[in-house]
């Protein structure tokens, strides 16, 4: 393939490739390094350049343009493409005019520290389907972490049966098979890895760099998949963010937030407590905490909540729960929120679902949980966020 020499021409063939009716728009892609386990399936997917939502189309357009003329079917809704040397080297002459200068193109980065023997792939989507293939699962998931898509958003339906469960040892995973079966040679050499953790997805710091102002404590309590707004404290002990969950803005995480679950802007989770996500344990519904809410010390949060809300340490909120409402507290949150406020005097937990100020705490004289209007204003230390 002819070497393209301007920039003007690379735009020219980019634009002649888009309007042939083979092309494709991407809903997302990347150039990943791939490692293979002893079976020869991927057990590792390292994408460094996410590309998603239309961003870098004429990247992706020049490669289906060379994976066409080397006989390459991408006619279903993902492509996972081995990238060889014949196809590196004529994707790379089209390229040519950003080689010597590929600072502001990090695609073209990418491409460039491909180096021999290594197995490096295209990896991409043409919609938001269940995946088929680990490595368009660590696109999806790696898209959400680097903060392109927000959870609860892509299809992640049946990701768990194409993830491998590995041993890992930093950022190194090992077949548990492989590890059996060389246990006693590895272990007699003095070189058995130590492992860290056995999981299907791996830590979100072996793949992400979070922003300036964001501070994880504890790197094995955030898993790929999490989505970390910018400003997010997380400190260390009970605190946990799970895959396709997470915050959505400046917030302090000292609790658990499950799968699917989400806080807003400003809001607290105090140490130990938790947020009900859908994985299992029976509750379907995910879970939204809204902004500038505060999760007291070991509370557990089992409804949706607006913004403004607080639940005592120590109280479950859950949707079953019996929860009492006079009706001076009613008319209250009324005038807060343009949702109905459910009638009194006893209300199940989930009718109080997406409903902004409301407190819950337990009646130290009755035992009984309690919900009224919110009367503080829970502001985060600025100098931690």
């Amino acid at each position: 393939m002819t070497a393209i020499k301007t920039v003007d021409d690379f735009k020219a063939y980019v634009a002649a490739y888009q309007a042939k009716p083979i092309y494709r728009a991407p809903f997302g892609y990347g150039f990943a390094r791939v490692e293979d386990g002893a079976k020869g399936t991927p057990i590792k997917v390292s994408i460094p350049v996410i590309n998603w939502a239309g961003k870098n189309a004429g990247t992706f357009a020049v490669v289906l343009s060379v994976l066409e003329k080397h006989g390459v079917d991408f006619s279903g809704d993902e492509i996972v493409v081995s990238l060889t040397p014949a196809i590196l080297k004529d994707i790379k002459a089209i390229f040519a005019p950003f080689v010597k200068e590929p600072e502001g193109h990090d695609n073209v980065k990418a491409l460039l520290a491909m180096k021999d023997g290594g197995h490096y792939k295209l990896v991409g989507l043409f919609a938001d389907v269940p995946c088929k293939t680990v490595e368009t699962v660590y696109l999806k998931l790696l898209a959400m972490s680097e903060g392109h898509t927000q959870p609860r958003t892509l299809n992640l339906t049946g990701i768990f049966g194409i993830l491998p469960n590995l041993a890992w040892s930093g950022n190194k995973s090992y077949e548990l098979d492989w590890l059996r079966q060389n246990k006693i040679a590895l272990q007699m050499a003095g070189e058995y890895p130590t492992i860290d953790y056995v999981d299907k997805i791996p830590r979100f710091l072996h793949h992400v760099i979070p922003a300036d102002n964001t501070r994880l404590l504890d790197g094995g309590k955030v898993r790929m998949g999490a989505h970390v707004a910018a400003g997010t404290t997380m400190m260390p002990g009970a605190s946990y963010i799970n895959f396709n969950a997470g915050t959505l803005g400046s917030s302090m995480v000292e609790g658990r937030i499950s799968s699917s679950a989400t806080i807003g802007p400003g809001t607290d989770v105090g140490g130990g407590a938790s947020i009900l996500g859908v994985l299992s344990g029976g509750n379907s519904t995910p879970i939204s905490v809204g902004a500038t809410c505060l999760l007291g010390v070991n509370s557990v949060c089992g409804i949706p909540l607006g913004d403004g809300c607080i639940i005592d340490a120590g109280v479950s909120v859950l949707a079953g729960s019996k929860v009492h409402l006079d009706a001076t507290q009613r008319e209250a949150l009324a005038a807060v929120n343009t949702k109905p406020i459910p009638a009194g005097p006893v209300v199940k937990g989930a009718e109080f679902s997406g409903l902004n100020g409301l407190h819950f705490r337990t009646n130290s004289n009755t035992g009984k949980l309690v919900a009224f209007r919110s009367k503080f204003e829970i502001k985060l230390n600025k100098d931690l966020h």
